[in-house]
């Protein structure tokens, strides 16, 4: 599994836009995320949601707000929410 977070430094205080591959590496679908502020959001986020069956990369940005997620099928939205919640922050939906 390849992941990809920004390794910015921490603060502290710690549908439509999926993509398919035509390639055959898979699907990618750019989601909002609220609350991240640094690096270390980021990669709180990047490991809940790499640890999802079929997810073979993540890129979470915390300047915009966006989750890069690519994976070998398309995901339930539920379960990126799920685990967007299990590292401490809220999914808005889809950007």
């Amino acid at each position: 599994m390849t992941t990809e977070t920004n390794t910015s430094s921490c603060c502290g205080s710690c549908g439509s836009g999926t993509k398919v591959d035509v390639q055959g590496v898979g699907v990618t679908a750019v989601y909002k995320v609220s609350g991240m502020t640094c690096g270390h959001c980021e990669g709180a986020i990047s490991k809940e949601i790499s640890a999802l069956d079929g997810v073979t990369a993540v890129q979470a940005v915390a300047k915009t707000g966006e989750v890069t997620v690519t994976s070998a099928a398309p995901l339930d939205e539920a379960a990126i929410r799920a685990a967007v919640d299990e590292a401490g922050y809220e999914l808005v939906g889809r950007a």
